[in-house]
């Protein structure tokens, strides 16, 4: 998995950037294998869901970012992505989109009929179709981040956690994080934030949570809203994100990655090491950030659990 707990589980927790530069060599994007559980999902969704993943401020250009983003994913897997600056191949997956927009199937699918991504894309805008490849070649969702003014006016996210992205696009990053709780730090952060990871360096953070939902897509809208009714704290989740920045330095803007992970909650936790970190991190949170998390209902038998595994 691409997580670091080690890096992000602590006590006491705390809503803040946490930001560190990435290391030399490491990988922003992480290829998919054809039929693989990421595509699967983001299949479902932007075939059937699509204006809620895929979303732009009316008369936003993502030319640059998209380009910059093609440029990078090409030159760090050649094997998985070709861009020549008019047309993209992705090559896992026999698919190619010109800049026009046009479709291409390069060679047989591997998976199902042979065509579901070509014939998805299709079923999208002209527009829409890029980006569309982009997030069905890999696992990670994307978003525009504007350092001139500090909105996401654009985004591609198919596997949200449990928020909705057609809330979010073009909103400034305080508002978009005003129902964080104990966000304070966070929020202060936003200008500066959004200024230091449109520049020219790169930047990853990570984010977790434990859930009663298994899926990757967890769109407010499709999931269960009597949260943990029908799931015991030994049969929860782990669900973590990857999140990194890629710099746009021409236009003052960076594409925002997020590589959305789901495991079993006793998979995750695996030593007691694991154990007595989380169960720390559990306990120092406030009641604003257990329910803003969901956990308010089985912070208890969550703590006994992970203090048996202790």
């Amino acid at each position: 998995m691409a997580f670091d707990f080690d890096a992000a589980v602590g006590a006491p927790f705390r809503m803040q950037p946490g930001l560190r530069r990435l290391a030399a060599g490491c990988a922003q994007l992480t290829p998919l294998a054809p039929g693989s559980r990421h595509q699967r999902e983001k299949l479902a969704v932007l075939s059937a869901f699509w204006p809620q993943a895929l979303l732009a401020v009316p008369g936003f250009d993502a030319a640059p970012a998209l380009a910059a983003l093609c440029r990078h994913v090409a030159a760090e897997h050649p094997r998985a992505w070709t861009w020549n600056g008019e047309r993209a191949v992705a090559l896992r997956l026999g698919t190619a989109v010109r800049a026009d927009g046009q479709v291409e199937q390069t060679e047989p699918g591997r998976f199902g009929l042979g065509d579901e991504v070509a014939r998805c894309l299709h079923g999208l805008p002209t527009a829409w179709r890029l980006p569309g490849l982009l997030s069905l070649a890999f696992a990670e969702d994307f978003a525009v981040v504007d350092g001139r003014d500090g909105t996401i006016p654009w985004l591609a996210v198919a596997l949200p956690s449990h928020w909705a992205p057609e809330d979010k696009v073009g909103r400034h990053f305080a508002a978009i994080h005003a129902p964080v709780a104990d966000s304070e730090l966070l929020r202060k952060a936003g200008d500066s934030l959004m200024r230091l990871v449109s520049g020219t360096e790169h930047w990853e953070r990570f984010v977790w949570n434990v859930t009663d939902q298994p899926r990757l897509q967890a769109h407010p809208a499709r999931v269960d809203r009597q949260r943990w009714g029908h799931t015991a704290v030994a049969d929860a989740w782990w669900r973590t994100e990857r999140q990194t920045f890629l710099p746009v330095p021409e236009v003052t803007q960076a594409v925002f990655t997020i590589h959305v992970e789901v495991q079993r909650l006793a998979e995750a936790i695996d030593t007691p090491a694991r154990a007595a970190a989380l169960h720390a991190a559990v306990a120092s949170m406030s009641d604003a950030v257990l329910a803003y998390r969901g956990l308010s209902a089985v912070r208890e038998p969550l703590l006994a659990w992970l203090a048996a595994r202790r």
